[in-house]
């Protein structure tokens, strides 16, 4: 059975840091990839970032890039989400989702735009939540 955990959400003022976590289980990380997407209530869900097992390649949507961090400990089979210089507009729920595909290890992993139905499994979600 496919399963993704996430964990590391919180509440950090402005500026801060958190690092999310995303435990996987039940497939390889031979192929396929592994996203973040995140939610405010109201608004749909946005792709974050993501990492493609095969070559360790990644993408950033335009917001965060320079100031989160993807990686991936393949032994562990956790994907890691480093926050850095954290906004008030970051507050979401995070959620990390699997593409079991081999479609990254030929075209790269994405998370935009609305490339939510390329991942089909879902974790539970943890909240960041950046105070003014």
């Amino acid at each position: 059975e496919v399963q993704l955990v996430e964990s590391g959400g919180g509440l950090v003022h402005a500026g801060g840091s958190l690092r999310l976590s995303c435990a996987a289980s039940g497939f390889t990380f031979d192929d396929g990839a592994i996203a973040w997407f995140r939610q405010v209530p109201g608004k749909e869900r946005e792709g974050v970032s993501c990492i493609s097992h095969s070559d360790g390649s990644t993408y950033y949507i335009n917001s965060v890039k320079g100031r989160f961090t993807v990686s991936s400990d393949n032994a562990e089979k956790t994907v890691y989400l480093q926050m850095d210089s954290l906004k008030p507009e970051d507050t979401a729920v995070y959620y990390c989702a699997a593409d079991l595909t081999t479609l990254p290890s030929v075209y790269g992993c994405i998370v935009e735009p609305n490339a939510s139905e390329l991942y089909g499994h879902w974790g539970q979600g943890t909240q960041v939540t950046v105070s003014s």
